[in-house]
């Protein structure tokens, strides 16, 4: 059918004929003479139709946008000064000889070019979105980077296994999807979130090295670095600690930007502790770009008057910070306004603020509504704590820490990329010491921060039964840009501990072993030390290649709504369908 690809046409083509497919990208009429950008996956190439030779020229003038042809012709340079650099085939052209329409096209909702689309219509016409050169070039990078993934693992001696696609259902963490069966009335298999259990399984059936490129599912709320289906690069392996785990990883990535966009991450990664990152950021997955960090005033506002300040101060899980923006007094009122209502979305009641205008002129060189509600003292405090500067302007967050940290985190990224505070580039993280587990008020008990396969940190297993607040993890996440890409830990090998854990969480004993008594009978089994890690192929990519959504790295994405507009799913099925599967849908009232 074809001789060689459009895109990839050069010079050591001249005088030769070849044969070429694709689609019409643009076809251009100048003053008789028919161009036509002819595209395929690889890129563009000209090809020019003279009227000296009428049937080819008269096919020529029927073409039209995403017509699929097939060429024949012979290369040639192309004319002076009109020369594409930004081309491959930039430096030729293809006097066509012969050209044969093998599929019209109706005329395409936009053009293969336009950058501004709506997500809907690209989401409704996928299949053309896809022809884009920036998707077709988005899913060629996701290829490579899963190849390289694939090499570097082989090469470290890690066998790639599949697991299960229907599995049970252990509503420890997201939504489930289930999956109803016709065998057995009233019982649901679930799509797999992880292939956790698995991989747990499998090393303690001796495959001391696994990994696998696999489809995970979680019926979640929806955002720009989630899907209901994404791609998990799953690892685990036997019998290396936590350092040696997190080495190894941090090698694969590095590995993977090199060999894929030739860019050399640091060696080694930086590693924060969770309490000091969350501190200093207010986020576990920081964007370390924007340099701008929190500044603690817990204990100094315990004893002032200003309540907005001491009642947070003194709540049990209650925080105060202050975040310094230089050049901040810049800011105007309105400005300060709009940044007040950003952080109300992350539970925020305000946003105080002091203008630092003249430090040498002490409280007279501030400018602040709360000014008159605070000591001297405790505002010489911020002032030096702080390291404010004249023309700076410090903001305050006073809650509750989760809500502290939650606003002030986002606020410090959106002021860092909105404000010049902001260094290019690629800035990784290890974020290692979590909490085992978090307070759930609803549930009113401790749920797992990760998972609850996670081991406790040395020392810390007494903590799961005399304090499980307080106990940490051997749990460790990678952060790239301000996105976690992956997350793992240090697995239980142990079933005493494993059922410490589960006590921990509130799990009865007769409740894990209806839903895990399969691990904890394999537990009993010479189960080895081992542990891993589940990177976050998507977002990889996604960062890789600049993109704003995960959307825009995945061939056939669902919406924030979790349907797919070109297929239109999910959808209703027959009735005969729901009976086989022994199901009656009840109408909402």
């Amino acid at each position: 059918m074809r001789s060689e690809y459009c895109g990839l046409m050069s010079r050591k083509h001249l005088d030769q004929t070849v044969t070429l497919c694709g689609w019409v990208h643009r076809r251009r009429d100048h003053g008789g003479v028919i161009f036509i950008d002819l595209r395929d996956r690889e890129g563009l190439v000209q090809i020019v139709c003279d009227p000296d030779t009428p049937a080819t020229f008269q096919t020529a003038d029927k073409l039209r946008n995403e017509f699929v042809i097939r060429i024949t012709g012979r290369v040639r340079n192309r004319p002076e000064g009109t020369v594409n650099p930004n081309l491959v085939s930039g430096e030729i052209e293809v006097l066509a000889q012969d050209i044969e329409i093998l599929n019209p096209s109706l005329t395409p909702p936009f053009m293969m070019d336009d950058e501004q689309l709506s997500e809907n219509v690209r989401l409704e016409y996928r299949f053309l979105d896809l022809r884009r050169p920036q998707m077709q070039q988005n899913l060629r990078l996701r290829y490579r980077t899963a190849m390289a993934v694939r090499e570097f693992l082989d090469r470290h001696g890690f066998l790639d296994i599949e697991t299960p696609m229907l599995t049970r259902s252990t509503p420890e963490g997201a939504r489930d999807y289930l999956v109803p069966s016709r065998v057995h009335p009233g019982h649901f298999f679930a799509l797999p979130q992880s292939p956790q259990l698995f991989k747990q399984l499998l090393m303690i059936a001796g495959f001391d090295r696994y990994y696998q490129i696999v489809k995970c599912f979680r019926d979640e709320d929806l955002r720009a670095d989630r899907q209901p289906e994404f791609t998990q690069i799953d690892i685990e392996t036997s019998f290396l600690d936590q350092c040696e785990i997190t080495g190894l990883m941090e090698a694969l990535i590095r590995d993977v930007f090199k060999t894929v966009l030739g860019v050399a991450l640091p060696d080694p990664f930086p590693r924060m502790h969770y309490d000091e990152v969350v501190g200093l950021y207010g986020s576990d997955k920081p964007d370390l770009r924007v340099p701008l960090k929190l500044t603690e005033l817990t204990e100094v506002m315990k004893t002032v008057e200003f309540k907005v300040f001491r009642g947070a101060a003194e709540l049990k899980d209650g925080r105060v910070a202050a975040l310094r923006i230089p050049r901040g007094g810049e800011l105007t009122r309105k400005e300060i306004d709009d940044y007040t209502e950003f952080v109300k979305i992350y539970g925020a009641k305000g946003l105080a603020y002091i203008k630092v205008n003249d430090t040498a002129k002490g409280v007279e060189g501030l400018q602040s509504p709360i000014l008159k509600f605070l000591p001297e003292t405790a505002i010489r405090t911020i002032l030096e704590r702080t390291a404010a500067q004249n023309g700076d302007l410090i903001f305050f967050g006073a809650d509750r820490a989760k809500i502290v940290n939650e606003a002030l985190g986002a606020l410090r990224v959106k002021i860092g990329h909105e404000r010049g505070h902001f260094e290019p580039g690629w800035r990784p993280l290890w974020v290692l010491d979590f909490p085992m587990f978090e307070w759930d008020d609803e549930e009113k008990r401790w749920m797992a921060m990760h998972h609850p396969f996670t081991s406790p940190a040395d020392g810390h297993e007494d903590l799961l039964e005399a304090d499980p607040g307080a106990a940490r993890a051997k749990a460790h996440d990678m952060v790239l840009n301000g996105w976690e890409i992956g997350g793992g830990s240090v697995r239980i090998h142990r079933q005493d501990v494993q059922s410490k854990v589960f006590g921990a969480l509130a799990i009865s004993p007769e409740e894990a072993e209806a839903k895990f008594g399969f691990l904890l009978q394999a537990l009993q089994y010479g189960a080895p030390p081992h542990g891993g890690i589940a990177f976050g192929l998507d977002r990889i990519v996604t960062l890789m290649a600049g993109a704003d959504s995960i959307r825009d790295t995945i061939a056939f994405p669902k919406t924030q709504r979790a349907q797919c507009l070109l297929t239109h799913a999910p959808n209703t099925v027959d009735e005969k369908q729901l009976r086989e599967l022994h199901i009656r849908l009840r109408q909402n009232s």
